[in-house]
């Protein structure tokens, strides 16, 4: 059974950082692109990033420069670090498994597994 949990979401106030880590199980997660999405509400859900299994990394504009995507393969375990945090970055942040290294990773039907999400608020 593929388990995604994220955790490292909180209350932050506009210009901090948080972390976000993902934790795999049940899949072999190094042959998965692993990605990050964020849901606000009355939005549809939005790409902010992903990881191929080799390790290169993709970005939406949107986060490009303030928001970093990392792996530990040993640890199976995908992180998102977010810096100079806007309230508009407030929103529920979702980690997902993609199980090819083709397509665009940006599209939320190319992800086979979703974790259950972690709430991130930014305060101004």
């Amino acid at each position: 059974q593929v388990q995604l949990v994220e955790s490292g979401g909180g209350l932050v106030q506009a210009g901090g950082s948080l972390r976000l880590s993902c934790a795999a199980s049940g899949l072999t997660f190094s042959s998965y692109t692993m990605g990050w999405f964020r849901q606000a509400p009355g939005k549809q859900r939005e790409f902010l990033a992903a990881i191929i299994r080799s390790g290169g990394s993709i970005y939406a504009d949107s986060v490009k420069g303030r928001f970093t995507i990392s792996r530990d393969n040993a640890k199976n375990t995908v992180y998102l670090l977010m810096n100079s945090l806007k309230p508009e970055d407030t929103a529920v942040y979702y980690c997902a498994a993609d199980p090819t290294t083709w397509g665009t990773h940006r599209r939320t039907y190319e992800y086979n597994y979703w974790g259950q999400g972690t709430q991130v608020t930014v305060s101004s």
